[in-house]
């Protein structure tokens, strides 16, 4: 709006603008019944993932009690390491601590893991561990941004934004990047800036599902008629495409623009996306979605509707694991267990392990796990010594996770850490190797994937990452 005069030829660009604004309204009115607003992306090579899910167990699952068993930990239970040891969070080190887990081989492939995730490890033929994993922060704030942009701090895209800006999107009325929450399970540290768009364009940020609600996403209820709802929208359109022909700021007002017609567009898929009367009687109980505990029927509810999300072709969906204590509190860093730790893993463990294994088990019976790449992981590890007397402290100089599905070969190991599961020694590998990777799976070649800020093309593996091919199916 403004109160300059109008000439005949401003008069003739806002005409012109409007004509325009007319037709990219009636385009987008016909995206939203069929597929003409989808973007196809220029990939780099045949992509083998459509859509990532990233179940990030904030907190640090200790590694050498699940997927990296260490039988020298038994036979040194209560001495001294052997080695010098970096300072840790609190550096309150004691001695060698045993697992209280036995370990065992599994699957066809017989990858070694202990039974803290016993159903998941039923599927350990679909899985490839990476055992020789790195950080370079061992506090939670810093270790969740470095997992989730590749940079320490806030102001970086995350790699959802990354997958949605890179692939574009596959459904025009969901976002392309979402995160799963729901009543006992909120944002680790470091706030809702883990899943911003950073200085990408702002259509690419996460967008949060608080599936507790009965809306999922607030006032998604349209308050006026659908015909009145389109016309005042396109009416606000129109005025911000022409403040934007008149702004520095354009391509911010479009971002807003398209973030209006997605929230839009929602108002009809999310309801239909969380409501599961339809789903059968058998998926549910495979999931645990009605189990007596309510924070493992909320985690069984986000894997559950992970798995509608990729479906209806949404390319990132993150979880959050519920709280640990009960009664609420430690919603951000659940798996950090500085004290009792074979307490508050093993409920932990019970709060995913079914859920995670029954959406690899669902994925895999529809065909999708074929085109979706499943991603474990915390911020970091556990040390092999206790804090204290029955607690571990944060490790990120070795540690383990795995991934599924999507390209990936199951049954794999890569790399190892030291015989106390201290240091990764064998095919070290980072943050930057996991994005890498992600991005190669979707058709992407992580070097080429990049955006001007501040005079440099910045990247998501800043300028490292190899992608792990020794994991290609």
């Amino acid at each position: 709006m403004s109160a300059e005069s109008y000439n005949r030829r401003l008069f003739l660009k806002l005409a012109a603008s409007g004509l325009s604004g007319f037709t990219l309204s009636s385009l987008v009115n016909k995206a939203s019944a069929a597929t003409s607003g989808i973007w196809t992306p220029q990939l780099d090579h045949r992509p083998k993932a459509k859509s990532v899910i990233f179940l990030y167990m904030s907190g640090g699952f200790s590694h050498v009690d699940s997927f990296d068993p260490k039988p020298m930990l038994n036979k040194m239970h209560g001495k001294p390491m052997p080695v010098p040891l970096e300072r840790t969070q609190f550096d309150n080190n004691g001695n060698i601590m045993a697992s209280p887990w036995e370990a065992n081989r599994y699957g066809q492939s017989g990858i070694e893991m202990t039974n803290m995730f016993p159903h998941i490890a039923e599927m350990a033929d679909d899985l490839s561990v990476v055992r020789s994993m790195t950080a370079k922060f061992s506090e939670h704030a810093q270790g969740n941004f470095f997992m989730h942009t590749g940079f320490p701090f806030l102001g970086y895209p995350s790699a959802g934004a990354w997958v949605d800006y890179g692939c574009g999107t596959r459904n025009p009325n969901l976002p392309g990047y979402v995160i799963l929450q729901s009543k006992n399970a909120g944002t680790p540290h470091g706030g809702v800036s883990l899943f911003g768009n950073g200085f990408l364009p702002a259509n690419h940020q996460g967008s949060v599902f608080n599936i507790s609600n009965d809306q999922a996403v607030p006032h998604i209820s349209p308050s006026l008629l659908k015909q009145e709802q389109r016309r005042s929208l396109d009416f606000i359109h129109s005025l911000d495409r022409k403040f934007a022909d008149r702004t520095a700021a354009h391509d911010a007002v479009q971002d807003s623009i398209k973030n209006a017609e997605t929230a839009y567009l929602m108002q009809e898929a999310v309801p239909e996306l969380t409501d599961i009367k339809n789903e059968s009687q058998a998926t549910k109980e495979m999931y645990g979605v009605n189990d007596s505990d309510p924070k493992f029927a909320e985690y069984a509810r986000q894997c559950l509707m992970a798995r509608r999300l990729v479906e209806r072709g949404v390319r990132f969906v993150e979880l959050s694991c519920c709280s640990y204590k009960v009664g609420g509190g430690n919603v951000a860093n659940p798996w950090d267990q500085h004290g009792d730790l074979e307490k508050g893993h093993r409920v932990m463990a019970r709060q995913v392990d079914q859920p995670v294994a029954a959406l690899l088990k669902d994925l895999k019976q529809r065909g999708l796990l074929d085109e979706t790449l499943v991603v474990f992981t915390g911020e970091f590890g556990r040390t092999p010594f206790s804090q204290g007397s029955k607690g571990r402290d944060h490790n990120p100089m070795g540690f383990s996770l795995w991934m599924a599905g999507g390209g990936i070969a199951g049954g794999r190991v890569l790399g190892a850490t030291d015989e106390l599961g201290y240091r990764a020694t064998e095919k070290v590998a980072s943050v930057y190797d996991l994005w890498a990777t992600v991005l190669h799976q979707l058709g992407i070649n992580h070097e080429r994937l990049t955006y001007r800020w501040s005079g440099r093309d910045i990247r998501l593996t800043d300028v490292h990452g190899h992608v792990w091919n020794e994991l290609q199916a």
